[in-house]
């Protein structure tokens, strides 16, 4: 987890390292995804029930019990989760369309160190009245510095690709990155059931139950 701190801070010297260190993916879920994403978990949780959180369609604050929040926390890291593997499995692909040779394990290392801004400027979700697009906003940019000093030294393009690779492939993690947001954002602002209750709605019509 450090060098995900310092990859935010001092991303040139970062990435020299975790360039040397060619880490695994099980070692980088292991020691740094995992163990992060279950304390943001925790303590988003914890916040979820003794803070509430904002909901637009009622204006006012609400407390999730201990077992909604849970179950929310257990999908929003589960989503992420999926969402870091694939976007790491496409990152590999986009370098094979720069005549590039990649491992799963450098793309996974880009995505997952890549995006430590996004995921820590998570801890910012347990504040109840701040919209969850704020954070994600910040997170984001600042990937994307962080993501410009990495890919080169990891992905090891061509120099005549390195920018092509760096581009489509930080376009492609700000667009999942997006949806992710969008998907937890709903279930933060008390949507879900909404959602649900418009679905059912909508199959009953089409005589599917």
């Amino acid at each position: 987890m450090i060098d995900a701190l310092l990859v935010i801070f001092r991303p040139v010297t970062a990435w020299d390292r975790l360039a040397q260190k060619r880490l695994g993916v099980k070692f980088i879920l292991l020691s740094y995804l995992l163990p992060l994403l279950l304390l943001l978990a925790a303590a988003e949780g914890d916040a979820l029930v003794h803070w509430g959180k904002w909901q637009p369609d009622i204006g006012a604050l609400k407390h999730f019990s201990a077992a909604k929040a849970a179950l929310f926390e257990m999908g929003q890291l589960l989503l992420t989760l999926a969402f870091v593997f694939v976007c790491a499995h496409a990152v590999k692909s986009l370098g094979g369309t720069f005549h590039s040779r990649h491992t799963y394990a450098q793309a996974f290392t880009v995505v997952a160190y890549g995006l430590s801004p996004l995921f820590f400027l998570r801890l910012f979700d347990v504040f109840p009245e701040l919209s969850p697009w704020i954070p994600w906003s910040v997170g984001i940019v600042l990937s994307l510095r962080v993501l410009y000093h990495g890919v080169p030294p990891i992905m090891l393009p061509d120099p005549p690709h390195a920018l092509g690779l760096y581009f489509s492939g930080s376009l492609l993690l700000v667009a999942a990155a997006a949806l992710l947001r969008f998907v937890t954002a709903w279930g933060l602002e008390g949507k879900m059931g909404s959602g649900h209750s418009y679905l059912s709605h909508l199959l009953s019509r089409l005589h599917f139950w």
